[in-house]
């Protein structure tokens, strides 16, 4: 059983990448829409707003889902116990 400050730690850490990737997706969904007027450039053939509405957010929604599944499993072999030695 990981001691009491071994889970405070944990626990910050997993508060710290859940309001860093909530402000990745509030600038991604908001900023990017309340600034589209400024993003008149073209990305692979298209307007970059546009494509960021149709396409980009959505690829950086999966990138935020699969880096914060990716951090809590290393975060949770980080605190997990040694496990038990196998008696012979």
């Amino acid at each position: 059983m990981p001691s009491a400050e071994a889970r405070r730690r944990y626990w910050r850490k997993n508060l710290l990448v859940t309001a860093l990737l909530l402000l990745v997706w509030f600038f991604v969904t908001f900023g990017v829409s309340y600034f589209a007027r400024f993003l008149n450039f073209r990305f692979f053939g298209w307007p970059f707003s546009f494509w960021m509405g149709a396409q980009g957010s959505l690829l950086v929604y999966g990138l935020i889902i699969g880096f914060y599944a990716w951090y809590m499993n290393r975060l949770d072999l980080e605190l997990e116990p040694d496990p038990p030695e196998e008696e012979a």
